[in-house]
């Protein structure tokens, strides 16, 4: 199996992790239309609770694998780097099964904390059902990601990356395949088909843990399957199992508190705005939107600090157990460039076209547009955020990791109400003072992690400030040209033909005009290096252009 360098790695991981984004995002268009509102906030509220325990269960162990993995290896430690790997999947067993238990048992109870009084839409036992049968993939998810931090820590990107690919493909064909026969074939109920698409994650974790190992198996490097025998080294197993916890700990701190996130929104929404007495199925509508459907189509945003960090985490570790700060500050400031480069000018567009966004994936509806509109810059500032603090932990600052994630969390909390109360005064959409609520908790823990980073690890983002000065010419320039049109072209919200037409003129005569402009001031080739650059021109080009 191929190692990765950086820039590759991180292309590699972004395309696979964007690829599986889209996939995520296309299935909800003939599954919303199947499951309607009532059953796209069942499926809500059972994937949020799924989401927070697979955190707990899996979120920091495969990163912590992957650091400790590369670190091992760049130090020649052998034995302890195989030994590390056993003892990371006895953890993972032990947390699988307390998990899906605590699941099982108490379904109930957790769907009534959620729901609370609400009546006249989806009930405690609803819910219940679907916890249940989504409690399965607890089993098999977490087994896969560690596997696939195993295969990262050793630099293996593409594996890790098309099995993403191989899951996704899977997951959604259970699910649509599944919610159609149980809908239309069997005349069964929406719980039920909701149920089938939440067992569909276990069904698909299996058939990509399956595919890794196959590779695995096939590999010929002997370091990689632990073929022979390695010389004992004086690192002891209870040393190696508190490295694991301390890596995996920031990282499922972070993870469950980006969860929670959305589930505080929900709950505090469902409450606040059954306290202002809106209508039961509006109620559902917007906290169903603002906790899952705008976060599905803000996954092609986020998606780029996914993909990124599977990349740049082992990449800092190498660089920091070397202690080559100059490779880690250039390489922090490549990573927050290429980010940022990618991912402005795409918060930017879903932010202006939200209503047309809108139509093409749930049908026309203004509750839907207004909260897509904020919520996507959500996205961006998890984007930032991810990357920042990912440079925290892969420098071992996990204190400061804690402070950052929790004050920006708390400060979302209890902003939460005060914000939705407010903008119903002021005559503002009151859902959308949850979407603001969460940006400025985000925004919080940016601002935290970065004065840390320059403070702690004298990291300086000079680079990174006028890189982006220079975007602010392409980006200006591609906000006129998509106002422009927005006047000239015209478009039907209602219609989904109508929709696809005008966001897809407008998204490629936005993007010319920035790649073309970033292309000819130079930004491009600032960001990604000559190298790479070279690299993509000749494959677009077939060869016939570079630079």
């Amino acid at each position: 199996m191929k190692r990765s360098s950086f820039v590759e790695g991180t292309l590699i991981a972004t395309f696979a992790i964007v690829f599986t984004k889209i996939l995520g995002m296309l299935y909800v268009i003939p599954y919303y239309a199947m499951i309607g509102v009532q059953g796209s906030a069942l499926y809500a509220y059972a994937y949020n609770i799924y989401v927070i325990f697979l955190d707990i269960s899996s979120a920091g162990l495969p990163i912590a694998i992957s650091k400790i993995i590369n670190e091992y290896n760049t130090l020649g430690l052998m034995d302890a780097k195989k030994r590390a790997y056993g003892i990371g999947k006895r953890i993972m067993l032990f947390l699988s099964v307390s998990i899906f238990v605590i699941l099982m048992v108490f379904a109930n109870p957790i769907a009534h904390a959620l729901l609370g009084d609400l009546s006249g839409g989806n009930t405690i036992e609803d819910v219940a059902f679907c916890i249940r049968c989504v409690s399965f993939a607890i089993l098999i998810i977490p087994f896969l990601s560690v596997t696939k931090g195993y295969l990262q820590g050793h630099n293996i990107i593409n594996v890790s990356s098309f099995s993403q690919v191989i899951e996704q493909v899977v997951r959604i064909g259970i699910i649509l395949i599944g919610t159609y026969l149980v809908l239309y074939v069997f005349h069964g109920s929406v719980t039920l088909s909701v149920g089938i698409a939440m067992l569909g994650a276990f069904v698909a974790g299996i058939v990509a843990y399956l595919y890794i190992r196959l590779k695995m198996n096939r590999d010929t490097n002997p370091d990689l399957l632990f073929v022979g025998e390695y010389k004992k080294d004086a690192i002891s197993n209870k040393e190696i199992t508190k490295k694991i916890f301390s890596y995996a700990i920031p990282f499922i701190i972070i993870n469950i508190v980006s969860s929670c996130y959305n589930f505080i929104d929900m709950t505090l929404l469902l409450r606040t705005l059954n306290y202002l007495e809106l209508p039961t199925a509006d109620i559902e509508f917007v906290t169903s939107t603002v906790s899952t459907w705008a976060p599905k189509i803000n996954m092609i945003v986020t998606s780029i600090a996914m993909g990124m960090s599977t990349s740049f985490i082992p990449t800092m570790v190498h660089h920091y157990t070397l202690k080559n700060w100059e490779q880690v500050n250039q390489k922090f400031n490549q990573a927050l460039q290429i980010l940022l480069f990618v991912s402005i000018p795409m918060t930017l567009g879903i932010s202006i076209l939200s209503g047309a966004i809108w139509g093409i994936f749930y049908n026309y509806q203004l509750y839907g547009q207004y909260i897509l509109a904020l919520n996507v810059f959500t996205g961006l500032f998890i984007n930032i955020y991810m990357i920042a603090s990912s440079a925290l932990q892969g420098l071992n600052k996990f204190k400061l990791v804690y402070i950052s994630t929790i004050t920006g969390f708390v400060s979302n909390a209890l902003l939460d109400v005060p914000l939705i109360l407010l903008f119903h005064t002021i005559g503002i959409p009151p859902f959308l003072g949850a979407v603001s609520a969460s940006i400025l908790g985000y925004g919080i823990s940016i601002l935290i992690t970065l004065i840390s980073l320059k403070k702690e690890c004298n990291l300086k983002y000079t680079a990174t400030f006028k890189t982006l000065g220079k975007m602010l010419i392409p980006l200006v320039f591609m906000i006129i040209v998509v106002f422009i049109g927005m006047q000239v072209i015209p478009v039907n919200l209602y219609s989904r033909g109508s929709c696809i037409l005008y966001v897809g003129i407008l998204s490629f005569l936005g993007g010319i005009v920035y790649f073309f402009l970033s292309f000819k001031m130079g930004i491009i080739t600032e960001v990604f290096g000559k190298k790479m650059t070279n690299s993509i021109l000749k494959k677009l080009t077939f060869g016939k252009i570079s630079i």
